[in-house]
């Protein structure tokens, strides 16, 4: 029997922060080349972020280095004041002063002081969820991770997550600090990261895959006929688009996946929040699985 199989469309991170499945990343919300500088249409950016919010986000991903703070400015200046149950995430760690020109820098110094930033730029009094945004070759891992356990136990930050790590990054940080979140690069076409992915689904721990969509026949508004094989296939069986079929795998992949696709236009934005209602078959599920897109 080909079972059909519907996914929850929540997530509790550490328990506590009930969020939707299905979130946005807002990194492309920013000037460009290099998502550097301020989104150009400041104002089709509010709309789309208040569309996203109408749509059941509430569960929204920026960082420091998006804009180099432009970002969290938008999302700001789009949201608030924010309602009671939405989740803003964002990271630091990394000194991008240039478009072409990324440093890490997870210092204590840095990171107190991209802390401090953040909270006022998106003004809150306390962020929700901060994620080390990279390890810092030239900084102790431990050290990075002590510094954000002390702006933690100020209560500058309630929960700390980790970006672009290992599984013994996070065996070692959960020593020092309590870590809720991991997101790292994983798609249908990049699962080099499986292990991450398989320690937080059996430790509890959120995984947040950024590059959800990054893959060539999945790129935004690609349509049908430039999708292979077996996307194809599914996708236009059930009427959909590959993307869509690329977000419902993943929401079936692991249940602790919470997704944060990134776009600029809101018909997309409308597409990608379809997909939560997806339900692929176990025969579906299991050719994606043994899929890998070129």
């Amino acid at each position: 029997m080909n079972n059909t199989t519907t996914v929850s469309q929540t997530y509790d991170i550490a328990g506590k922060l009930t969020v939707n499945r299905l979130g946005y990343g807002a990194m492309r919300l920013s000037g460009q080349p290099g998502n550097f500088g301020a989104y150009p249409d400041w104002e089709g950016g509010k709309q789309l972020l208040r569309r996203a919010v109408e749509l059941g986000v509430n569960f929204i991903d920026t960082a420091e280095a998006y804009g180099a703070g432009f970002n969290e400015q938008l999302i700001a200046d789009a949201l608030y004041p924010y309602t009671e149950d939405l989740i803003i995430a964002t990271k630091g760690g990394i000194n991008k002063p240039a478009p072409d020109k990324i440093l890490a820098d997870a210092s204590p110094a840095f990171l107190r002081s991209g802390v401090e930033g953040s909270l006022q730029r998106l003004k809150l009094e306390q962020i929700d969820l901060y994620q080390l945004h990279r390890p810092d070759p030239k900084v102790p891992f431990a050290e990075s991770i002590g510094a954000l356990k002390e702006l933690r136990d100020e209560g500058k930050i309630e929960h700390l997550g980790l970006s672009n790590v290992t599984v013994e990054q996070i065996a070692e940080a959960r020593q020092i600090v309590p870590i809720v979140s991991v997101q790292n690069k994983f798609s249908l076409s990049a699962r080099q990261y499986e292990d991450v992915l398989d320690y937080c689904t059996k430790n509890d721990i959120a995984f947040i895959p950024h590059g959800s969509l990054g893959a060539h026949p999945l790129k935004q508004g690609a349509p049908l006929a430039n999708a292979e094989g077996v996307i194809a296939e599914i996708a236009y069986n059930k009427g959909v688009k590959p993307n869509q079929i690329a977000l419902a795998w993943l929401l079936h992949y692991a249940p602790n996946t919470i997704l944060i696709p990134g776009t600029t236009t809101i018909a997309h934005l409308e597409e990608n929040m379809a997909a939560i209602s997806i339900a692929l078959t176990d025969e579906e599920i299991d050719l994606l699985d043994r899929t890998q897109t070129s």
